[in-house]
């Protein structure tokens, strides 16, 4: 074989194959103060914290570790999340012992307000904020209490199960009795916090006061006293259920799960499927009793039907404004969220007016919300998992639920009806795991196109 042949050949084989020659043997590894690389990553393990506990998703969290420890130079890092502990390795040189930090996480309760603070100190820390102004800022925001006081929280909360009877044009008695029945259920929860009650007890508590409320309201109509001939306990029941699963952290189960974080998305799936067990238990219960005392609610096979188009607009801002508040909301992602909850019902109305079913059409609506609150969230400095959450409450399918556990307890063993009841439940089931993948894959979405916006943004500032 000439030379030609040889070159030829060797052309093909490094066109087929990676030359190990080309790659270098050992990693550059920089030498760090081991004390610097332990405050730096102790400040980033507590953010992370921080971060979980308000309620962010594992991948923002893993990102915000690996920003803040490259900021100061301390990389690589490895990052593990589970459901309720983190865990960061760092490896200064091969001279060093490598070290790792675990921190266990405490229950998540969602402070939007906060998360918006730690996601700005993050981008500040980026910007090169010294680490020692750095940690003095994460502590202020660590000591800084909950936005909203907690009698404006049951307001809010009474005001969501208002905001779910105008979705449904109910009647002034139907909206006062659900909001008492509301604001009853939140401080019977509250109460239950205080005495440190598992919160599936706490949920089944507030299902069954809510419950209790619509079997009065029920019982107040059948014996036809005045004000109370046009009440209809079932949206009563539908809008204690949207309340008691508005607070579940449906969209962060969906976005780690699909960014890869099983452990954490399964132990968010799990308490969300206890929580919405504990749900179950109560109107089961409470509905069972009302049936032994004679007072059994009116069974309809048919979905209520909703309200006015301005009613319904009214109804959907109320509930995206208050689920905003509940989660302790600024002011500007409370208005970022009226405008998305919005948008994703005219998104659902218009799906379902197209002949789309109801569990397609609450993926669209959730799709659509997601996708522009990415765009905008950035830029207006507001949560995007903040305003999406808000968004997509409104189609949460709390007359389902309803009806699926009511056609449970009145078919009494019956075939047909528990067919028929647990087809409903599967319904729902549907619905949710529609509104939880188009928002997160919104989000997915929306990530890409907002990075490329921006980029041409800051490209068209530099030509100028």
């Amino acid at each position: 074989m000439g030379a030609a042949g040889k070159n030829w050949r060797a052309r093909l084989v490094h066109a087929i194959h990676v030359d190990a020659a080309s790659r270098p043997e050992t990693q550059a590894m920089l030498s760090i103060d081991e004390m610097h690389a332990r405050r730096v990553i102790e400040l980033a393990m507590r953010i992370a914290e921080s971060l979980i506990a308000v309620g962010a998703a594992a991948n923002e969290v893993v990102l915000s570790i690996t920003r803040v420890t490259a900021a100061w130079g301390i990389r690589p890092v490895h990052v593990d999340i589970t459901f309720n502990s983190i865990a960061v390795s760092y490896h200064g040189g091969e001279s060093d012992l490598p070290f790792t930090l675990i921190r266990v996480v405490r229950a998540p309760v969602p402070d939007h307000s906060k998360l918006q603070q730690l996601q700005a100190l993050v981008a500040q820390i980026q910007a090169g904020l010294d680490l020692d102004e750095a940690r003095i800022r994460f502590h202020v925001i660590r000591r800084t209490p909950f936005r909203y006081r907690p009698a404006v929280i049951v307001l809010a909360q009474g005001l969501l199960a208002v905001g779910v009877c105008l979705l449904f044009g109910a009647g002034w008695m139907t909206t006062l009795v659900a909001l008492l029945a509301a604001c009853g259920a939140a401080l019977t929860q509250r109460w239950m916090a205080r005495m440190h009650v598992p919160f599936f007890f706490s949920q089944a508590a507030g299902a069954l006061v809510v419950t209790a409320f619509a079997a009065v309201t029920n019982a107040l109509r059948v014996h036809e006293v005045p004000l109370f001939e046009g009440a209809s306990p079932g949206i009563i029941v539908a809008a204690g259920i949207v309340l008691m699963l508005a607070g579940m952290s449906v969209v962060a189960a969906a976005q780690d799960a699909i960014d890869g974080f099983a452990l954490t998305a399964g132990g968010r799936i799990l308490d969300l499927a206890l929580l919405t067990l504990g749900v179950v238990v109560g109107i089961v219960g409470g509905v069972s009793f009302a049936q032994r005392l004679g007072v059994g609610f009116p069974l309809s096979t048919d979905p209520p039907e909703l309200g006015p188009v301005t009613m319904q607009l009214v109804g959907v801002v109320l509930i995206a404004v208050t689920v905003a508040v509940w989660n302790g909301a600024t002011a500007r992602t409370i208005l970022v969220s009226a405008l998305l909850g919005s948008i994703a019902w005219g998104g659902y109305s218009a799906a379902v007016a197209g002949g789309i079913g109801v569990a397609l059409a609450s993926a669209i609506g959730a799709l659509v919300a997601s996708f522009i609150g990415t765009l905008i969230a950035h830029r207006l400095h507001v949560p995007s998992i903040a305003v999406t959450t808000a968004a997509i409450v409104p189609m949460v399918p709390g007359s389902v639920v309803y009806r699926g556990l009511l056609g449970i307890v009145e078919a009494e063993g019956e075939a047909m009806g528990l067919i028929l009841g647990f087809a409903d439940l599967f319904q729902a089931a549907a619905i949710g795991l529609a509104l939880a993948s188009g928002a997160s894959l919104g989000l997915v979405l929306g990530a890409p196109v907002r990075d490329t916006l921006q980029s041409v943004v800051r490209r068209r500032g530099r030509i100028r």
